[in-house]
């Protein structure tokens, strides 16, 4: 059986949830092929803090670029979620 595809607004998620490094524009459009992060970071947002696990953050960088991140809300939790999105147990 094959595997479904994953949304380009799941990689986002995906990546923003697991990496500490965050994500710009030019970052976006290199990886993902996102021509207007802003827009989907909108609906990301409104998805993630929406039951106030996540809070997604700006920064701006040096050169006036914005770098989103994803914040986790409750650090200590003991799942994560896979590569699909769907919710599994992290092992210490």
């Amino acid at each position: 059986m094959a595997m479904p595809t994953v949304s380009t607004r799941r990689k986002v998620i995906n990546y923003l949830t697991t990496s500490d490094n965050g994500l710009t524009a030019s970052e976006a459009k290199n990886r993902y092929g996102i021509k207007r992060l802003a827009t989907v970071m909108h609906h990301i947002k409104n998805q993630l803090e929406s039951n106030g696990n996540w809070e997604i953050v700006t920064e701006t960088t040096a050169r006036g670029n914005v770098r989103y991140f994803a914040n986790d809300v409750h650090p200590n939790r003991t799942y994560g979620f896979d590569r699909m999105g769907k919710r599994v147990m992290v092992t210490a």
